[in-house]
């Protein structure tokens, strides 16, 4: 019969994890052989500009991703244009997109790896070389638009894991 410490202990443990997706991630967003620096929520929205498709119709294309970055509930920094992530301690890098694997659903934008491309400051993100998107919920944007020149913004959420290789 397990003791009330050692149950305690298991309940600390659940509720004091990040979520991570399902193991294992898709290959196509896959970091064999690298390991997290930092797991952090985004809770935000990316934006969407109307503009000329190349058939000449107006379509809905991304434009930026705002979000607040959260740990255990507390912002700890920031996700913008770039794409950026920028935190609390003044570390930050900027990344490419090399891989993509779809979102749960139709309405959720795709999970992404991203390598980092370029880097400023010093702190946590400093040694990361790789950030995936995971866990997306929504964030794609349906219809149509009108008005070229018009902004609009789909709610969304996502983890973000920075990785850093060896």
């Amino acid at each position: 019969m397990p003791t009330l410490k050692s149950l305690a202990f298991a309940v600390l443990a659940l509720t004091s994890t990040t979520a991570l997706a399902a193991d294992p991630l898709p290959d196509a967003i896959a970091a064999p052989g690298e390991t997290v620096v930092l797991s952090v929520h985004a809770e935000g929205a990316q934006v969407y500009e109307c503009k000329a498709a190349a058939d000449g119709k107006l379509a809905w294309a991304f434009r930026e991703p705002v979000a607040t970055l959260l740990s255990e509930g507390k912002t700890v920094g920031r996700h913008y244009a770039g794409p950026n992530w920028e935190l609390a301690d003044g570390s930050a890098v900027v990344g490419k997109a090399i891989g993509n694997a779809p979102g749960a659903t139709a309405a959720d934008i795709p999970w992404l790896k991203l390598e980092v491309a370029s880097r400023r400051g010093s702190g946590t993100l400093t040694p990361v070389t790789t950030v995936q998107r995971i866990n997306t919920h929504g964030g794609k944007l349906d219809g149509a638009c009108d008005k070229a020149g018009e902004f609009k913004s789909a709610p969304y959420s996502a983890d973000y894991v920075f990785l850093k290789k060896g």
